[in-house]
């Protein structure tokens, strides 16, 4: 990757199409893994989101411990852990051991949002003895809890007049890097406040990317964890060989992603040959809308999109989601034309 270059790495949502298993798409997932680790990808980071069909990623601290035990070298990591769906000590207590077995590639990335429909929000908050909306209003000081359980020296717990020493592991060597994840200037105002870094997404809004990062970055109080603001871009991708091919791939998850915000019935993410019939009942101008945030293209335009989008936003990384879909007869524990986004940007960009 050259020095001008913005460093590369991945989101991934481990997305389930009509043509798989959970276990098939973990296993495709694994393999992109591996490929983002032998192509110098920095880091690959799954998401959290709960009770919909066309998407695996229900566990971040599991996935995070099956992909970093395939891979050698990348950082992997949490895009993100949704806080109020958990206690703090749980998440501090995975991700210390996840840290303990992978020391220094391990990320943890926090966000404020369920991840999730209402219905399954109240499952997962309430239904299981979780701590329901009081989580979200106490979401700065749930994330200083974990930040600082995570650290060697723990901290004090006061109960019934007497201090009581908490950690989450019984020795740290090293702890897991905290990310704050936002779509809002909520984060971005307390990752600024904390001195922690900081990722905006892009990816799934689209709208609001610089004035997020510019309140970031002018509001920045450097603490023990950074001593200057950190962040990333990230943008679904789908790269081919041609810019049509590369249009077509992007069918599936362009359908997908118009009936989850159009409130439309979910189902597991479409062949390109089932959502080229599919998309005809969708709203064109929707799509022409949400296809005109992603970068779709063959390599060479593709790179200087993202090239391009690193230069506006200031960034020195961005986060490739990959969102290309699969054509009817591929092998089902496989995803080609997600590995293919991934390397065909590491050569353009190279």
């Amino acid at each position: 990757m050259s020095s001008s270059a913005p460093a590369l790495s991945v989101l991934d949502l481990v997305p389930v199409r009509t043509d798989q298993t959970t276990g098939q798409a973990i296993t495709a997932s694994r393999h992109l893994a591996q490929l983002a680790d032998r192509r110098d990808y920095r880091r690959y980071w799954v998401a959290e989101h709960h009770n919909m069909p066309a998407v695996a990623a229900t566990n971040p601290p599991v996935l995070i411990g099956m992909l970093a035990a395939s891979t050698e070298r990348i950082r992997v990591g949490s895009g993100g852990v949704m806080l109020p769906n958990h206690a703090p000590l749980v998440v501090a207590e995975q991700f210390a051991l996840l840290e303990a077995a992978f020391p220094g590639r391990i990320d943890l990335g926090i966000g404020r949002a369920p991840g999730t429909d209402p219905v399954t929000s109240y499952a997962l908050r309430h239904g299981a003895g979780g701590v329901g909306e009081d989580a979200v209003t106490r979401f700065p000081e749930y994330v200083d809890n974990i930040v600082a359980m995570m650290d060697r020296a723990g901290v004090g717990l006061s109960v019934a007049g007497r201090t009581h020493e908490l950690k989450a592991t019984p020795n740290a060597t090293s702890t897991a890097q905290v990310w704050l994840l936002g779509s809002s200037d909520y984060s971005a105002r307390l990752a600024a406040e904390q001195g922690l870094p900081y990722v905006f997404a892009h990816h799934f809004s689209g709208q609001g990317t610089a004035d997020a990062l510019e309140l970031y970055r002018r509001n920045f109080k450097p603490s023990d964890v950074l001593d200057a603001p950190r962040t990333f871009l990230t943008v679904n991708a789908v790269v081919a060989p041609t810019a049509q091919e590369a249009h077509r791939m992007a069918l599936p998850n362009l359908h997908m992603m118009t009936n989850l915000r159009t409130g439309r019935p979910l189902g597991p993410q479409l062949l390109i040959e089932e959502a080229e019939v599919a998309v005809a009942d969708l709203d064109p101008g929707m799509l022409n809308a949400m296809r005109s945030r992603w970068v779709i293209g063959d390599p060479s335009g593709a790179a200087d999109e993202v090239a391009r989008l690193a230069a506006t936003y200031a960034v020195d990384e961005v986060m490739i989601h990959p969102v290309a879909g699969a054509y009817a007869g591929t092998a089902p524990q496989e995803s080609p034309n997600r590995d293919a986004t991934l390397e065909l940007l590491a050569d353009s960009l190279g």
